[in-house]
């Protein structure tokens, strides 16, 4: 008995002993307090105090057309011309959690659409399910005739999960879905999630001067890490939006994702979009969209355009152009308290996380800003709380892009990216995001840090510091991290 009893003991000792190892480095996961996100910039709510008259009417504007439905056409205020092929049909449906702006939020919305009006003929991809995460697809390489991937010829577009065949207002327009099963056999299929835009407006108001002193300072390190800035193929400035910062503006950011994402053509991409093999890529020998896809909406093109005869100021505006108001208007997402396991977390353990975060390397990509805005003529162009003139921007990026090595590698090149850099993800708003990583492949923090290691990648030291800490250490890390 008594060594029965001394076994059990020991059992107990251990089972505790394991069950408080794997506690001290739990994910505290996704915040669900409110924390105000999603707000406009206190400029913006008062209209600069008189400066910009009018200017949260803008945002509000934007805010509800990014909220809208877009349909084909028959609707007076969604008669855009969804299609012929798209991801989703409203903006807010891919950038929900916590709420407009944001990134996937737990109940997909695209796993609804194959069989009902939207997508009547469509099926359900592979990759799309209730509860994953809201995704794009792109093949990385066109294909063989075999149906191997062809890696002497990059593709790397997206390639659009439904299409208009068979609904109401979609005419006679037919197409078919790309062969995603066939794609994932040739293991040629990468998967891209959205990006919040909380605060998009100061990235957009930094100016190139600042990022690369902020990147002289970065490249003074012990850790290994270099990284570089994606530029714009036209005038060579420094591009920043996208997870590999392929995108200049907002205004271009909103506007392909219009074309792309909901088939919209629009004042900056003014054709309806193909898919890459059916658009001449690849040296494949196409004619595009069939005339029976084209101009479904009945409007010409763009679909999307001004208004000159609309009431009130903000309804002359395109789509486009009231997206891009409402992104550039949007407050950074405040930080906040963290609960786990039910129990709030002490301030003294997100304290310790910050300091551990700079201590082993993260801050050397993540920095908690890279410098101040310009001026702003989009709001006060004096400095003040909510303005986006001389404003930090605690965006925990360089913007920057790194290689990330091979266990993160989309082998997709976009501007000077390629296939194994991206753009630092800035962290502002990590604390109430679901999905992480590029891809949205976990849920889980640990699992986000580990996938930072692989061959070829420049955080390899930064995420064996990481490993090296105490497990009391990793979750004061986490605290603060879910605290963003």
């Amino acid at each position: 008995m008594i060594k029965k009893a001394g076994l059990a003991s020991v059992f107990t000792f251990v089972v505790l002993f394991f069950a408080a190892m794997a506690f001290a480095q739990t994910d505290p996961g996704v915040q669900s307090a409110s924390r105000g996100t999603g707000a406009a910039l206190q400029a913006v709510q008062s209209d600069d105090n008189g400066n910009n008259p009018g200017l949260n009417a803008f945002f509000q504007d934007g805010l509800k057309r990014f909220q809208d439905l877009e349909s084909v056409s028959g609707s007076p205020t969604n008669n855009n011309g969804l299609g012929p092929r798209f991801n989703s049909n409203s903006c807010s449906s891919c950038h929900a959690q916590p709420v407009a702006g944001g990134t996937g939020a737990a109940s997909n919305p695209q796993f609804t659409f194959a069989g009902s009006p939207v997508a009547p003929k469509d099926a359900t991809p592979f990759f799309i399910t209730a509860t994953g995460p809201t995704r794009e697809a792109r093949f990385p390489f066109f294909f063989n005739s075999n149906g191997s991937a062809n890696t002497n010829n990059p593709n790397g577009g997206v390639e659009d999960l439904f299409t208009v065949s068979g609904r109401s207002d979609g005419g006679a327009c037919s197409l078919p879905q790309p062969s995603f099963a066939a794609a994932q056999a040739a293991n040629n299929i990468i998967f891209r999630i959205p990006t919040p835009v909380f605060g998009a407006g100061l990235m957009e108001n930094l100016d190139d001067s600042t990022l690369l002193k902020n990147r002289a300072t970065n490249l003074n390190n012990n850790f290994g890490i270099s990284g570089n800035f994606n530029h714009n193929g036209n005038d060579g400035t420094i591009t920043r939006f996208g997870w590999k910062a392929q995108n200049k503006s907002l205004h271009i950011f909103a506007g392909e994702a219009y074309n792309v994402e909901m088939g919209i053509s629009n004042l900056l991409f003014t054709q309806d979009r193909p898919l890459p093999g059916e658009d001449g890529n690849g040296g494949t020998v196409s004619t595009g969209l069939p005339s029976t896809c084209l101009n479904l909406a009945g409007i010409g093109y763009p679909e999307d355009n001004s208004n000159p005869n609309s009431t009130p100021n903000a309804a002359v505006l395109d789509d486009v152009s009231a997206f891009a108001n409402f992104m550039r208007g949007l407050a950074p997402p405040p930080t906040g308290s963290v609960v786990l396991n039910g129990q709030t977390v002490p301030a003294s353990s997100i304290s310790n996380g910050a300091s551990l975060f700079s201590a082993i390397g993260c801050a050397t990509c993540h920095n908690p800003t890279p410098g101040s805005t310009q001026v702003s003529s989009s709001t006060a162009t004096t400095s003040g709380a909510g303005s986006l003139s001389l404003a930090p921007v605690p965006a925990f990026s360089d913007i920057e892009i790194h290689h990330m090595g091979s266990g993160l590698a989309d082998n997709v090149s976009q501007g000077g990216a390629g296939g194994d850099q991206f753009r630092t993800a800035p962290l502002w708003g990590l604390g109430q995001r679901i999905f992480l990583l590029h891809d949205g492949r976990t849920t889980d923090l640990n699992a986000a840090i580990d996938a930072h290691s692989s061959n070829g990648s420049e955080a390899n030291t930064v995420e064996g510091n990481f490993d090296n800490l105490s497990p009391s250490q990793k979750q004061d890390l986490l605290n603060f991290l879910r605290s963003l």
